[in-house]
């Protein structure tokens, strides 16, 4: 079954594995075959031919060590991990535990310390350093935030310690890990900075951007390794598994993997709660959220595309490979298992080939955060034999080929490819799904009280002192939110918003225009009817919230807003006014660019930014987020969008520039 999906996914050709080759040849030698587990019994087999091969030491020093993924590898391939020095005691737990007597990590000392207290005795013999420094300023989150903070970020200028104990121990060679994103910080300013600092230290650098499922590992993980050598340059192992293996050898498998793994039954009946757990049973192997979206052809999409990140609700496929793990995620945050619910620890390890013998010390959560920011020790184990080759001469069992220089590899062309495939995979299953009838009749009218609540948590609740009515008639959806008794939607208002659907795509509820409609001028009033209209999408199974009905701010919004406003109004409602019909948002503008827009003084921008987030607005800057210059602002949308779950909720917006 594996290999019939794999084969569907690539050209057949390509992918027709061979009977020989030489990872096969190096598993035949070690006595292991491919199975369920095989990465354990793999890294036992070559830790005892290490043992009886390597006659001298090579003593290794491991920095930012995490829970130890990267020194698992060397170590199964005969490196001796010295000391390992990492800061978070969680992770530090780890490490010792697994450091102690018949551990396996045997005989390493573990310092759980900051790196820059870090001062070892010059003197000593390091013959290889490892490590990969924080990697969150560099990450997809912080591209997605609009841009990468790099080394701007405190954790960005880790790596200048590294080439610190580089210079002190003078090591015969280095492996440096990190994200790929570590390229593109800072238009690539940061990236030559890093390896012209590695460079000065003596030596020469060989870096290239690896998935570990093309080296066994049952999980795409696309990371940045450098190799540095003082005497010649390293070349890079080619992939044991995928189309770019000379074995031809399909990639691991999921279920592969973590069958035999521990799982109880309590476990194994765990679901997703939550607004939108239920939605994970409906979602094939192998998609997302986007499984509920138009561009997947879902009948009523409750997702705009691209509005989340890949792993929210993201179901694994059994046949291959899972999407990378990631370290910290929300309730929705997969991958999840192919029956609906969420991995267990044990199978997490396996999926990120740690050894099931290792201890991971902490609760679930702290766990998993070790577990996701490790790199897969099987991916380890294979750059460990090359290094192990061509730096220290030592011959693993049998020789493995390497990459020349320019040669490519196809894993993100293939990864381009997936939209189609899982476009197919949408349609299959919903045509074996029943569509869902359209919830909206003729003429739906509902009435209650409501309030706004801390975070600007929405409430239906009996004694509420808003008042809320919502019509979904043949031609409109209208929402009117007063403060005061009901009054009909025809009567007197403060304001009306009225939002248009663009380029004549109509909404899944059916309707052209939305109006919605306040009683008052006041915060709770005009907060309250978008929430009222946004908990109504939610309810009728339209869209999961307005960020979903609009698409992402990067994108061409779904639909326009016209306020107009029957009371004799202050500047800051001009303001909001502007904000409402799209005037300085959804791009990066400096303070004076937006005065001019909203026809204000440059020194009134702060402060209308600040209303602005008092009514729940994601005005951002410098100190929400560090990667917009000071000076200037972001709006992303024309709506109102802060709640609970928002990470800008929790943020402070100061004043940088004062």
């Amino acid at each position: 079954m594996m290999r019939a999906v794999q084969l569907a996914l690539f050209d057949p050709d390509q992918l027709e594995p061979k009977e020989n080759g030489p990872f096969k040849d190096l598993c035949r030698i070690l006595g292991v075959d491919h199975g369920p587990n095989w990465h354990d019994r793999f890294g036992l087999a070559l830790s005892a031919w290490a043992k009886l091969t390597i006659k001298s030491p090579i003593r290794t020093l491991s920095l930012f060590s995490g829970a130890g993924g990267l020194d698992i590898g060397f170590h199964d391939a005969g490196f001796q991990i010295e000391c390992a020095v990492e800061i978070d005691e969680r992770f530090a737990a780890t490490l010792k535990a697994n450091a102690r007597q018949g551990g396996y990590l045997a005989g390493t000392e573990v310092l759980c310390q900051d790196i820059r207290d870090f001062h070892p005795d010059p003197n000593q013999t390091i013959d290889f350093l490892l490590g990969g420094p924080p990697c969150q300023s560099f990450s997809a989150a912080g591209r997605r935030a609009a841009g990468v903070q790099g080394t701007q970020d405190e954790r960005g200028t880790l790596f200048q310690e590294y080439v610190r104990l580089l210079k002190l121990l003078k090591p015969r060679a280095f492996l440096f890990e990190n994200v790929y994103g570590i390229t593109g910080a800072e238009q690539g300013i940061a990236w030559q900075s890093i390896k012209q600092a590695f460079e000065d230290a003596g030596y020469r650098l060989a870096f290239r951007i690896l998935d570990t499922a093309d080296y066994g590992v049952p999980q795409h993980r696309e990371r940045m390794f450098i190799v540095g050598t003082r005497d010649r340059y390293f070349s890079f192992p080619a992939p044991t598994h995928g189309p770019d293996s000379p074995d031809r050898t399909p990639h691991i498998g999921a279920s592969e993997t973590t069958e035999g793994a521990l799982v109880t039954s309590e476990e194994r009946q765990v679901r997703v709660g939550g607004r939108f757990g239920y939605l994970l049973e409906q979602i094939p192997e192998g998609l997302n959220y986007s499984f509920f979206t138009e561009k997947m052809g879902h009948p009523q999409p409750i997702f705009a595309w691209r509005s989340k990140f890949s792993d929210f609700l993201y179901k694994a496929d059994p046949n291959v490979p899972v999407r990378t793990i990631k370290a910290q995620g929300g309730q929705y945050t997969g991958p999840f298992h192919w029956e609906s619910r969420p991995f267990t620890v044990a199978e997490m390890k396996r999926l990120q080939t740690f050894p099931d013998q290792y201890m991971i010390v902490g609760g679930r959560q702290v766990a998993i955060h070790q577990i996701g920011n490790s790199v897969p020790p099987q991916a380890a184990r294979v750059l460990a034999l090359a290094i192990l080759e061509q730096v220290f001469g030592v011959m693993p069992p049998s020789p493995l080929p390497v990459l020349r220089d320019g040669e490519g590899l196809s894993f993100r062309k293939r990864k381009r490819g997936l939209t189609s495939v899982y476009r197919d995979k949408a349609s299959i299953a919903l045509n074996g799904q029943k569509a869902r009838e359209q919830t909206t009749d003729d003429t739906i009218t509902k009435h209650g009280k409501a309030r706004i609540g801390q975070d600007f948590i929405w409430q239906s609740c009996e004694d509420g002192p808003l008042y809320v009515q919502s019509i979904a008639a043949a031609d409109k959806w209208i929402v009117r939110v007063d403060i005061s008794e009901p009054k009909p939607f025809s009567a007197d208002s403060a304001f009306e918003i009225t939002l248009t659907s663009q380029n004549s795509w109509e909404w899944a509820l059916g309707k052209r225009t939305v109006k919605l409609i306040g009683g008052s001028l006041e915060r709770d009033v005009f907060v309250g009817v978008w929430k009222a209209f946004e908990a109504e999408l939610d309810r009728l199974n339209v869209k999961a919230d307005l960020v979903q009905l609009c698409e992402y701010y990067q994108y061409r919004p779904r639909f326009t807003c016209k306020m107009t406003i029957h009371r004799e109004i202050a500047f800051l409602w001009n303001v909001l006014k502007n904000v409402i019909e799209g005037i300085g948002i959804r791009s990066i503008l400096t303070g004076r660019e937006i005065a001019n827009l909203w026809g204000c003084h440059e020194k009134d921008v702060f402060d209308s930014m600040l209303w602005l987030r008092s009514l729940a607005y994601e005005a951002r800057n410098n100190s929400t987020n560090p990667q917009i210059p000071r000076g200037s602002y972001l709006i992303p949308y024309a709506f109102p969008t802060l709640n609970q779950l928002s990470v800008q909720v929790r943020k402070s917006m100061v004043n940088v520039d004062e």
